[in-house]
């Protein structure tokens, strides 16, 4: 089955290309020119990826992300200003994926993509090889469906959260480097920095932990990294 990829830019040329050269690889490619109509779009389809531009008329990217992951949680990658860590940093804040800066080689979105959607395949397989449900304490991930239950509260994560929590609650107590993470999660590939782990870390603190200030499942090893505990 192709893969389905939602690309959204209000620049038509840079969607037009896109299109063109995802289609060659055999991709299923639909179109949104503004934020609202992407919204509507990823209601209504499971996407493998979502291509997503930050500056977009009637909601900007950031918005368009973060109320995506409000309800799934498919692959999305940010098309950011060249140079500008900001949109790098709000964007994995909000919940992307990946990030890919303006200009860009079409040839090094396509390989962005293809990585991505490979790990994600690969994830999901490996989920469906291992037991199911892995329960810790207050936490239950069930690996079917991908999701986590804290006290049995459904909490909705990004796809990198779940990979995240996941790895740390099946090796509890041994402390992952932020470059070890990034390398496992990411992959060898991935062109983003430690800040990614960081920023994710947070992010999932803020979500499952009680008082993210003084965390009771994700811990911090000064100098280290990280650990489930």
């Amino acid at each position: 089955m192709a893969k389905k990829v939602l690309v959204v830019d209000d620049e038509k040329l840079i969607v037009k290309g896109i299109k063109f050269s995802l289609e060659q690889d055999g991709m299923d490619v639909d179109c949104a020119y503004d934020g609202e109509e992407a919204l509507n779009m990823a209601r209504q389809t499971a996407y493998d990826m979502v291509l997503l531009d930050v500056m977009l008329p009637k909601m900007d990217g950031f918005q368009v992300c973060q109320a995506i992951r409000e309800f799934s949680d498919m692959p999305i990658v940010m098309l950011t200003a060249k140079g500008d860590d900001m949109d790098k940093i709000l964007g994995l804040e909000y919940g992307c994926d990946d990030y890919i800066t303006k200009p860009f080689n079409i040839l090094e979105v396509k390989a962005r993509i293809k990585a991505i959607m490979r790990r994600t395949t690969a994830s999901k397989n490996k989920d469906n090889e291992e037991n199911n449900v892995i329960e810790s304490g207050d936490l239950r991930l069930d690996l079917d469906s991908r999701q986590l239950f804290v006290l049995g509260n459904s909490i909705n994560l990004t796809a990198k959260e779940f990979d995240l929590i996941e790895l740390l609650v099946k090796h509890p107590n041994k402390v992952y480097s932020r470059e070890k993470l990034l390398e496992i999660i990411w992959g060898k590939d991935y062109p983003g920095d430690e800040r990614t782990v960081d920023v994710h870390v947070r992010r999932l603190r803020e979500k499952i932990e009680p008082n993210p200030s003084e965390p009771k499942y994700v811990h911090t090893k000064w100098g280290v990294g990280y650990y489930y505990a």
